[in-house]
């Protein structure tokens, strides 16, 4: 879903066994100019947006973009009850050192309709984040936040399991633990594409579907995150750290580290270590 670089505003939230709300009495037609996302908890009804209409059925989770025309109307035989949370959020980033803020105007990667199979455990995360939106409790705002980013990672895992290519992505999973256990050494393409069986080229592709980053950049990525942690103990110099990595050119190893980080480890060293 590519959340990593998403910062979420959190406008309120409804339904909820806490807030006794959540059971719609009526037709309700709405533009918002924030983005919603609904889970059916309960009873039918009909649900149009934009040029699409459809039965729904408890189960179901809407996600609504701003500034798109919707309706959702109760079956008065079985009123629909559910759990929405309304929210904004814009891209954050940090190269070069520097942090960068920008409203994201695109909507996430999400159905608009979803049908939900053994949908328990999105339920129960959806219950978690109205739950801390209705108990107000001190820093509610940050754990709901919190919380908002763990139901879409669930709700993410729920709609994989359903796809088709749901194999396709465990092989990824599968090529990103490979990485994990030869993170000292070095790896190529065409080994990771023979460990799951999958041509380089198909393999490239769907990692970065997948990750967002090609392969090795994501393999280099990681070796950078763990130099960072054996840097911080002090104890071990940038040459050290280059060749417990797999890295035999310290200096390509420099270089690598400030593409990633956007200072070199030295200076990285100096400012965390040292304080300068």
């Amino acid at each position: 879903m590519g959340i990593q670089e998403l910062f979420f505003h959190i406008h309120y939230c409804n339904g909820g066994k806490t807030s006794g709300s959540g059971i719609l009495a009526k037709k309700l037609t709405r533009t918002l100019q924030h983005h919603e996302l609904v889970l059916v908890t309960g009873g039918s009804g009909k649900y149009r947006m934009a040029d699409k209409a459809l039965d729904f059925h408890e189960g179901m989770l809407f996600y609504i973009p701003a500034n798109v025309w919707h309706s959702i109307e109760t079956s008065q035989a079985r009123p629909a009850s559910f759990l929405t949370v309304h929210f904004s959020y814009g891209r954050v980033g940090f190269t070069n050192n520097m942090w960068t803020i920008v409203p994201e105007t695109q909507r996430l990667s999400l159905p608009a309709v979803s049908v939900l199979q053994d949908y328990y455990a999105v339920s129960e995360a959806f219950e978690n984040v109205v739950i801390r939106w209705h108990e107000k409790l001190p820093g509610y705002e940050f754990v709901v936040k919190t919380l908002f980013q763990q139901l879409l990672i669930v709700i993410d895992q729920n709609l994989r399991k359903q796809h088709k290519n749901y194999a396709t992505s465990l092989k990824v999973e599968k090529v990103i633990d490979y990485m994990r256990q030869h993170i000292h050494g070095n790896i190529t393409l065409n080994e990771l594409a023979e460990l799951v069986q999958l041509s380089p080229t198909y393999l490239s592709r769907i990692f970065k579907e997948t990750t967002g980053y090609p392969v090795i950049v994501f393999f280099n990525k990681i070796k950078i995150d763990l130099a960072k942690e054996l840097m911080m103990d002090g104890t071990k110099k940038v040459k050290d750290v280059a060749r417990l990595l797999g890295f035999t050119d310290e200096f390509y190893f420099s270089r690598l580290f400030k593409q990633h980080e956007g200072i070199s480890p030295t200076e990285y060293y100096n400012r965390n270590v040292h304080g300068f």
